[in-house]
């Protein structure tokens, strides 16, 4: 897609220049990052961590020496690198991509005090142009910040580009609720308690505002499984978790 003045895309429920996206969702980012998990459980109540486990379950990582690498995009604090690095084995590596520098400080701090530095690395980078080389990871994985891409397609391209034949793509991301009576449940804790959370926590409403906004924006499950196998994936399959509110995405580079 060109970079075209009339280029829109959905920015919460009003219309935003796709090209400002990007600013608007730096701005979110450095705004939270600190707080970034404590704000994650309290969105969640918790269960960020149980389907991040069931993503790692699904990766698989090597137990042994084999050497693995993984891509983890817009991963900043480390989150889903750690989590794979405690499952696998020493030839393990993970190398974490993430557009901000904030997100990535915490990301090192928490390494550092994991003594987890030279099983993930950590580099400033942006999911729609990776600097990275053809064929170079094992997998690649991003939790929770495709939607927060805008031009996904291209985002998707890139992973598959990156992933070495025989690698696997994992997306964990929410997703739409369509559960009767869930589906009320759910709007109403995202749009009244998540901002008020927001604001107690990070001193940010709005931020939290635009990311619930962003989930809603979100295509669901077969839309986006259809947009990953249009990148070159096959075998692209999806799960559902906890009614709906996330969904997690596969597919391989053949």
């Amino acid at each position: 897609m060109q970079h075209g003045h009339d280029a829109t895309t959905h920015f919460g429920f009003s219309e935003i220049p796709l090209g400002q996206k990007q600013a608007r969702v730096n701005d979110v980012f450095h705004s939270v990052a600190s707080r970034y998990d404590l704000m994650n459980d309290l969105m969640s109540m918790g269960l960020h961590r149980a389907w991040k486990e069931i993503a790692i379950s699904r990766l698989n990582p090597p137990r042994g020496s084999t050497p693995f690498a993984l891509l983890d995009v817009a991963g900043g604090t480390g989150d889903i690198a750690f989590r794979a690095a405690s499952a696998a084995g020493p030839g393990f590596h993970a190398t974490v991509c993430d557009i901000n520098g904030n997100m990535l400080a915490v990301g090192r701090e928490r390494a550092s005090a994991r003594h987890l530095d030279h099983r993930v690395s950590f580099v400033e980078g942006n999911a729609e142009q990776l600097a990275f080389p053809d064929r170079g990871f094992d997998a690649y994985t991003i939790a929770f910040g495709i939607r927060n891409v805008p031009r996904i397609d291209a985002a998707l391209r890139e992973a598959y580009r990156v992933l070495r034949p025989g690698g696997r793509f994992l997306c964990l991301e929410f997703s739409s609720v369509e559960m009767p009576g869930l589906d009320r449940l759910y709007d109403l804790y995202s749009f009244n308690v998540i901002p008020a959370l927001g604001q107690a926590v990070t001193g940010d409403a709005e931020s939290y505002q635009y990311l619930v906004e962003s989930i809603r924006r979100f295509p669901k499950p077969k839309v986006f499984a259809d947009m990953i196998a249009a990148a070159g994936f096959a075998r692209v399959s999806w799960e559902i978790m906890t009614g709906g509110v996330v969904a997690l995405h596969s597919g391989w580079r053949l």
